[in-house]
């Protein structure tokens, strides 16, 4: 386990660090030891890849971040401490070093409060989930005839 990375996974924004629990068991059954999920404080982008940022220079050696939807904003913000060997983004905002969720989006919702996000979004079952879900998930191109 010692040529392995350290792993830290980094939860969404409608995540906690417990919703790992299924791959944190998956990863040690397959060898992987030294495993470690940020519980995000969720109070802006820069809180959240300073804890995430203290998580990682707690940890000797390399470390491998984890995202998954809003935590990849959070690994590219705290990616780029020596010790980082790589970024895995599941299902994740891939933004360029400085780039937030919300200008990937087009809102300033996240970018700067993302608590009130939660406003933003729409209703369960309206069928919608505007800016956000084109953003992680856009449509198709249209068919050429």
């Amino acid at each position: 386990m010692a040529d392995k990375p350290a792993i830290v996974l980094v939860h969404g924004f409608w995540g906690g660090a417990a919703h790992w629990g299924h791959i944190i068991t998956e990863l040690n059954r397959r060898g992987h030891g030294s495993l470690h999920a940020v519980e995000l404080p969720l109070t802006s982008l820069a809180d959240d890849a300073e804890r995430t940022a203290r998580m990682v220079r707690q940890i000797p050696g390399p470390v491998l971040l984890v995202g998954h939807s809003y935590g990849g904003a959070v690994i590219t913000e705290a990616g780029g401490l020596p010790n980082v060997t790589g970024l895995v983004y599941v299902a994740a905002f891939a933004p360029d070093a400085g780039e937030s969720p919300g200008q990937i989006t087009g809102t300033r919702l996240v970018q700067h409060r993302p608590v009130r996000a939660f406003a933003a979004q729409p209703a369960p079952g309206s069928g919608s989930l505007g800016p956000w879900a084109r953003a992680v998930a856009p449509p198709a191109p249209s068919e050429q005839p």
